[in-house]
């Protein structure tokens, strides 16, 4: 199934405005998932299940959102993402931007990396939109 990037947003957008409780004007490309929008952790699971929905796709558990990186010793000091933990999690969300979270990799702060565009990026990587 084939979607332009078009389609992916106003689907990605609808999702998130049924899961969060937001307006849909609130659900731009740069809108932070937590920060803005007011995600919490048991959103996530809402929000996995409603773009699994929207566009006929299995999402794994733990593929758009690697909490088990976060929660991991190997990957985690002091309440930080050590540098293996940044390789880690690059790998496994090619589809978001971790620049910033690089610089002060706080666990707590992950949740505030997220962005619609992100979401729009890993729908687009699934269902090939062009």
């Amino acid at each position: 199934m084939s979607a332009t990037k078009e389609e992916v947003f106003s689907k990605v957008q609808a999702a998130l405005v049924d899961a969060l409780g937001v307006d849909e004007e609130e659900v731009t490309p740069e809108a932070r998932l937590v920060g803005d929008l007011g995600a919490e952790s048991i959103d996530f699971l809402d929000i996995v299940f409603r773009l699994e929905k929207a566009f006929d796709i299995k999402i794994p558990r733990g593929e758009l959102f690697p909490e088990d990186i976060l929660n991991n010793a190997q990957y985690v000091e002091n309440g930080r993402v050590t540098d293996e933990g940044l390789e880690q999690l690059q790998s496994r969300m090619p589809f978001a931007d971790l620049s910033a979270f690089s610089e002060n990799p706080v666990v707590q702060d992950f949740g505030n990396l997220l962005t619609v565009r992100d979401m729009c990026r890993y729908v687009e990587s699934k269902v090939g939109a062009a």
